[in-house]
């Protein structure tokens, strides 16, 4: 059931919303690291929401990663914990579930 209400979420995102969200992207330094459709240090938005397109706990797992870091899903080089940069945890979630909607 809630996996469907973040579907909702997602698939209801107004311009506006999404605009807002790519906006918390670049004030969060997102952007140092992820394009929108081409890998820089890390991989593009485009990508992550292409690989994670229809798993259960995409959500979850990609708020955890963005919050604590993690290494080893796109190769070797690590993405470095955001939670000790000012990224609270509804932060996190407000910018994976942009990068969750994109197409």
């Amino acid at each position: 059931y809630s996996c469907i209400l973040i579907l909702l979420g997602i698939c209801s995102l107004t311009p506006a919303q999404a605009a807002d969200q790519k906006a918390l992207a670049n004030v969060k330094g997102c952007p140092a690291c992820h394009e929108m459709d081409a890998q820089k240090v890390g991989p593009a938005y485009k990508e992550i929401a292409k690989k994670y397109s229809g798993q259960k706990d995409a959500q979850s797992k990609l708020v955890k990663i963005v919050l604590d870091g993690g290494t080893g899903v796109w190769g070797n080089v690590p993405m470095p914990a955001t939670k000790t940069n000012g990224v609270s945890e509804a932060d996190a979630r407000k910018l994976v579930t942009w990068i969750l909607g994109l197409k």
